[in-house]
């Protein structure tokens, strides 16, 4: 059996020489990647001293590994997710803050081939040899330039009265200030770190030495069969497209019109995705038949073949099917809000604020030459936990838990740990009954999920991808009781159809004893989680959400007329509606309103619907021109009156005049309220001296008119140039042979039981039951090649597979996926009688309804 999980852990093993009394640095997709896996007890079972973050270097991270022995630390092992040129200042960082170190072995998921096919990367193809030269060069600068300022610094130190943390990188701003940043080692009290910790700093450089190895399987696995791309990595951060008529999105792939880019055009994010994948079958010890569907697709698909060769043909490998497929192929599904329990978490729960990229720096010129990456949402969601630390019961022992943290860490005298010691003073008094400063309890004592956490056997988040929201919570709740039991602890919930007020007692129950909390913290997080997203305030949003899906499908389903008319409603409806600036990227609306911003995507749902029931229509688009005619005048009176909504993407450079044009209709609304009625006023001769005040108002009025006029033709034009973008949205399945066979092959049935259901789930339910699929690709693997020419003359040709042969197929969405779509695919190998079949489940990231949003109208957009 395949197992992701597995496979991940034996990588981990294979790299233990490198861990044993080490300090393992990570950067933040690595993080992300082994918090989700689990991996972090293993790191330490294999040795290592402290396990830390890359990018929040610290002194104190050398303390930490003296706590398993006594010996200073002499190795560190940074492994990260990044192109070695944008990990660089990192890495040399870290070296140049805790010295003394001797060996530094360096893991990056990004093989050697990708570094030198990479358009921004200057190393070549001996990448790692390279870089392992530059690092201990420019360490060896960075250590001489030290020893000289350090001189100088000494007898100045105590009066400068800088501290440790003032004189350390605090921020990265461009690649050529990765060494000129820094004027000389941080010092504190005129003793320098090399006299602290390494003494003598001649022959530092010389006894420094630095491995470079390929370290593939960092990946984010949901089960050990579901997995996504770490969002703060280069190959999940790689742009998928370059601005151009066809494409949508620098996150998305362009719109398939049957030909797939060749040579310079082929972005950054297809050599990436093909290394990946490469390297994820070799150690998964696969043999890959590559079948592909969509012009992106078929792009990487090509590069996969090249990358195959005859060393590859000797060795016994299991043979499996690889499926690429474009995700603008099918946008309707990550854009709807599915009946998915896990969808509603990580829509509702709070995420970590991404990072930065390194390579970007909000130039957005940059976009079109390729050079900036891409923010993805972070999978690092908070689970807060504070209403279970509120029970009286465990808000003692908790209480005297944080007193003795925040003396431990009050005893390091260290400014960069105030922030965190006045958290735990907040905390405290919060549990006392006292007003807090600043910071709320959940962001001291928080949680998140973990692939591997299980209850007896069964995957926490394996098991609930694949259920709806109802199912989910009925099933956390039986693992909730079945706890209780364990504890013989007595719940007097009678059975009934659970919700969010069921779950609460049960959580509280099992954790008021910290033996139970420790024992059962996995279902507890989850049951937690679940609890924050049933909540009223995202719940009635999501539901609002999916009764008006399911309207606009019924319009949908009748003509283009009533489903304009709905559109305009909800345009006009939203409208009226007026929230508070959204919070993570989620309107908390406790009355589950809908705001412009969703009633923009919404039309984007529409848009697409329309495309596929009414494509024939005459104006461009899949509407009259009279009925878009009606939804821009919606769209323009609703931007009008919403001036928050200018940060949209096609409202760039508007939000000002849009604001001074709301204020200036509200008050004069407030002016005529305040009148009432217009007051006469009799004729007086001392009004002949106002005159010429009049005409200066008059002409201060026509100026007035004159700069409304120009935002209304201004809002004009950026409306239909948004109306264009819809038109571009709703003709994606018209433009490829692929929706028309498979529209054709529906049409063999009467009744299509599942026309509602998802692309991925109509290609597999194809495939499975060996069904031509129209459009599929099939890249000819080096085996392929040898028999086409060579043995192919002597009568030894070889028949071209099928995708259906395979009892392992690995399907990989470009550009993401979501949970509805897990729950589907595994409905589809379920309903085809294959109980042989292991399918694998893959995407650049997992989408949010939140997140298509953002990649259709916000800083990514070609809108």
């Amino acid at each position: 059996m395949v197992d992701l999980i597995k496979s991940c852990f034996d990588s981990i093993r294979q790299v233990s020489d490198d861990i044993i009394d080490a300090i393992v640095y990570l950067d933040a997709g690595c993080t992300e990647s082994f918090q989700l896996l689990g991996a972090f007890p293993l790191l330490v079972e294999l040795g290592a001293r402290a396990v830390c973050s890359l990018e929040k270097t610290s002194p104190l991270d050398q303390v930490a590994g003296c706590c398993s022995s006594p010996e200073p630390v002499k190795k560190i092992v940074v492994i990260t997710s990044r192109l070695l040129s944008d990990a660089h200042r990192y890495v040399l960082r870290c070296l140049s803050t805790l010295q003394g170190i001797r060996c530094c072995a360096v893991l990056t998921s990004i093989s050697e081939i990708a570094h030198s096919a990479y358009p921004d990367s200057p190393l070549g193809p001996d990448a790692f040899r390279e870089y392992e030269s530059l690092l201990v060069q420019d360490y060896e600068e960075l250590v001489k330039r030290g020893q000289t300022n350090s001189r100088h610094s000494n007898d100045s130190a105590l009066k400068a009265g800088s501290t440790i943390e003032d004189e350390r990188w605090s921020e990265f701003t461009s690649n050529e200030d990765d060494i000129s940043d820094i004027d000389s080692f941080p010092s504190k009290k005129g003793v320098s770190y090399e006299d602290e910790f390494i003494g003598p700093a001649e022959d530092v450089g010389q006894k420094l030495v630095v491995n470079v190895h390929h370290f593939p399987l960092v990946l984010c696995p949901f089960s050990p069969r579901v997995f996504v791309l770490p969002s703060e990595g280069s190959v999940a951060e790689a742009h998928l497209s370059v601005e151009h008529e066809n494409s949508l999105s620098a996150a998305l792939p362009p719109i398939s019109t049957g030909t797939p880019a060749d040579g310079e055009d082929v972005p950054p994010g297809a050599s990436l995705t093909a290394q990946f994948l490469y390297h994820l079958a070799a150690k998964m010890d696969l043999k890959l038949e590559i079948f592909s569907l969509g012009d992106f697709s078929k792009t990487v698909g090509k590069l996969l073949m090249d990358m195959s060769s005859l060393y590859d043909v000797g060795r016994r490998k299991r043979s499996a099917g690889l499926l690429l497929i474009d995700r603008t192929l099918d946008l309707l599904t990550p854009c709807c809000h599915g009946d998915s329990l896990l969808d509603r978490i990580f829509s509702s729960l709070p995420r970590r604020e991404p990072r930065a990229p390194l390579s970007m720096k909000g130039s957005q010129n940059q976009l079109k030459n390729g050079h900036t990456s891409i923010f993805r949402a972070p999978l690092d969601v908070v689970i807060p936990l504070e209403k279970i630390l509120k029970e009286e019961s465990s808000s003692a022992n908790n209480f005297h838990l944080l007193e003795s943290i925040e003396a431990f860490l009050q005893g390091w005298n260290s400014s960069k740990y105030a922030p965190q010691i006045g958290d735990l003073a907040n905390l405290s008094k919060k549990l006392n009954g006292e007003k807090p400063l600043q910071h709320s309890e959940s962001e001291v004592f928080s949680g998140s999920f973990v692939s591997t956490e299980n209850f007896r056997g069964t995957k926490f988040l394996e098991a609930i991808m694949e259920r709806r929201t109802k199912d989910g919570t009925v099933l956390i709740k039986k693992w909730l009781q079945e706890s209780l039991r364990q504890e013989n602890i007595s719940s007097n919930l009678r059975g009934r159809p659970s919700s969010k007020l069921d779950l609460e007692p049960l959580v509280k129950a099992l954790a008021k004893s910290q033996s139970s909390l420790v024992k059962h913290k996995g279902i507890i997080q989850l049951a937690s989680a679940t609890i924050y997203a049933l909540d009223e305030l995202y719940s009635a949003r999501w539901d609002a959400f999916m009764s008006v899906q399911k309207i606009l499908n019924v319009n949908a389903g009748d003509s283009s007329q009533s489903l304009a008319s709905q559109i305009c409603d909800l345009i006009n409806k939203s409208a009226l509606v007026e929230l508070p600036e959204p919070k993570n990227g989620r309107v908390e609306s406790s009355q589950g309103l809908l705001t412009l911003k969703d009633a923009l995507l919404l039309m984007v749902i529409g848009y697409m619907l329309a495309g596929e029931n009414f494509p024939t229509s005459g104006s461009g688009g899949p509407f009259s021109w009279q009925e878009e005619h009606f939804m821009q005048e919606a769209i323009l009176d609703a931007i009008m009156g919403n001036p928050a909504i200018a940060k949209l993407k096609f409202l760039q450079g508007l939000g000002e005049e849009l604001k001074a044009n709301f204020s200036k209709i509200n008050h004069s609304e407030k002016k005529e309220a305040s009148s009432g009625q217009p007051e006469t006023v009799d004729f007086d001769e001392d009004q002949w001296e106002n005159w010429g005040d009049e005409d200066e108002d008059a002409d201060a009025t026509k100026e007035q008119a004159y700069g409304d006029m120009q935002l209304k033709l201004e809002l004009r034009d950026r409306v239909d140039n948004l109306f264009k973008f819809l038109h571009k949205i709703s003709s994606l399945r018209n433009n490829l042979p692929f929706w028309q066979g498979l529209g054709s092959l529906e049409t063999r049935f009467k009744e299509d039981p599942y026309s509602s259901k998802g692309l991925l789930y109509k290609i597999l339910t194809r495939v499975l039951a060996k069904h031509d699929l129209p459009g599929l690709e099939y890249h000819s693997s080096a085996v392929g090649r040898l028999f086409k020419s060579g043995f192919g003359r002597f009568g030894l040709g070889q028949a071209k597979p099928s995708l259906a042969d395979q009892s392992v197929i690995i399907v990989f969405v470009v550009g993401g996926i979501n949970s509805v779509e897990v729950r589907e695919v595994q409905e589809a190998v379920a309903e085809s009688n294959r109980p042989d079949a292991e399918l694998i489940l893959g995407g650049t990231t997992l989408l949010t309804p939140d997140d298509m949003f953002e990649l259709l109208f916000g800083e990514y957009s070609y809108i």
